[in-house]
């Protein structure tokens, strides 16, 4: 059906902005909001699964995983005592 619809601004540019990263026509972003609206619990798009996908890495020998935080403190510690006072 064709009907003349009057959008407010802040609307007509989200549902662009959507249709822009959707890839889709603005036609087709209107209907299915709309139909989201009208039932939004029967129009479900599925979820994705998120993944997380680890990277082998690992550390020299001798470094203790678990005490990566007192190394970083005593570097930072080292800078520190190492920087000329300023006066």
């Amino acid at each position: 059906m064709r009907t003349t619809l009057t959008i407010d601004d802040d609307i007509a540019d989200a549902l662009k902005e959507q249709a822009r990263l959707q890839d889709r026509p603005f036609k087709q972003v209107v209907n299915d909001m709309l139909r989201r609206g009208l039932s939004p619990a029967a129009v479900r798009e599925p979820v994705p699964e998120y993944r997380i996908v680890p990277n082998s890495s690992q550390l020299i020998q001798g470094v203790d995983p678990l005490k990566l935080n007192q190394l970083d403190d005593e570097l930072q510690a080292g800078e520190t005592a190492s920087r000329p006072v300023q006066g």
